[in-house]
């Protein structure tokens, strides 16, 4: 038998309790947006992921390893900027509270869209680490606040937990013939998320090619519509709601 938090995970009536951050479209087009990032930066800035510390932490080891001091110092900048990411997302979601204006979630993607201008603008002789660190900064504090999909834990800016979770979901569906339609739909929206990263990767490696620097400008199209949608949900949908946390958090 489920149980009945498993059985209610995507009642109507549950629905109603999530915020509009907290839903199914805004997850998709933020991993969008981590698979166009992730691509855009190991395409044209310097071969590198941003979207998560675990490359940069083997590369610190092996530099290390290798008496490389210079090249270990140099990791230790964009492992830094996502920590930075990381403390001043948990930091400011109170004070931005306080305002009683717009979320927290809200202002992030503002940020995000005022950190893709300006990085278009730059030219292709600025140096690689600029892209490099900007974009770790802001992958980390996206991590940090898209936490849960209606329910469901989420990481958008990186893939591990969902591959994982769509492996442990057709395991699941196998052990407990029962529960068979509640596991797959659970796998099918992980797969779901994963189909959005490998798209805005694919668009960006695509759109690198021709449009160079610029091509980063174009994430700025799903992160239009998300913040379009936070806004009307700050300012009229969800304007009583504004202390509310979202769930994960």
């Amino acid at each position: 038998m489920l149980t009945q938090k498993k059985r209610n995970i995507n009642t109507q009536d549950d629905k109603k309790d999530f915020l509009e951050c907290e839903r199914w479209l805004v997850f998709v087009l933020m991993m969008f947006v981590g698979g166009y990032f992730g691509a855009f930066t190991y395409s044209i800035r310097g071969g590198v992921f941003c979207n998560a510390q675990t490359g940069n932490i083997v590369l610190l080891a092996m530099a290390l390893g290798n008496e490389n001091w210079l090249h270990a110092l140099y990791l230790i900048i964009p492992i830094t900027a996502y920590c930075l990411g990381a403390f001043i997302s948990e930091i400011l979601p109170n004070k931005i509270k306080k305002f009683h204006i717009i979320r927290w979630d809200t202002t992030l993607v503002i940020i995000e869209i005022i950190m893709v201008i300006f990085l278009g603008f730059l030219p292709e002789s600025a140096p690689v680490q600029i892209t490099q660190i900007l974009i770790n900064f802001v992958c980390s504090m996206q991590y940090n606040t898209f936490r849960q999909a209606e329910g469901i834990p989420m990481s958008t800016t990186f893939c591990t937990n969902h591959v994982r979770q769509v492996g442990i979901a057709i395991s699941k569906s196998i052990q407990h013939p029962e529960e068979k339609t509640f596991y797959l739909k659970k796998m099918w929206i992980h797969i779901g998320m994963l189909t959005a990263f490998l798209l805005g990767g694919i668009l960006s490696s695509l759109l690198c090619r021709f449009l160079l620097g610029k091509a980063i400008w174009i994430s700025l199209i799903p992160l239009v519509i998300v913040l379009t949608d936070l806004l009307y949900a700050d300012f009229v949908k969800e304007k009583k709601d504004l202390e509310r946390t979202p769930h994960g958090h």
